[in-house]
């Protein structure tokens, strides 16, 4: 069961902290996953998770869209930190 995790403006625009979601059969990587979620969740979906500027990480550590995925993997989404 993979653990998916939503921080800051991602949580707040799609109205979820976090979930569990069975690894989707054909998903093996990051951005099959994102293509997977924004099929089934629709239009405010594809906003938040294809911003050129969204970052994500595996089990804590920052990925690129090819990170290969495993069934217990804790994927989290999160926009760019800024600083001042």
């Amino acid at each position: 069961m993979l653990t998916l995790v939503y921080f800051a403006r991602i949580r707040e625009q799609l109205g979820l902290d976090s979930e569990q979601l069975p690894l989707p059969a054909g998903v093996t990587t990051v951005g099959q996953l994102i293509e997977h979620l924004v099929a089934e969740r629709g239009p405010r979906w594809a906003e938040v998770l294809q911003a050129p500027n969204l970052l994500v990480a595996v089990n804590q550590e920052m990925v690129d869209p090819q990170q290969p995925l495993g069934e217990s993997d804790e994927v989290a989404f999160f926009p760019p930190v800024t600083g001042g």
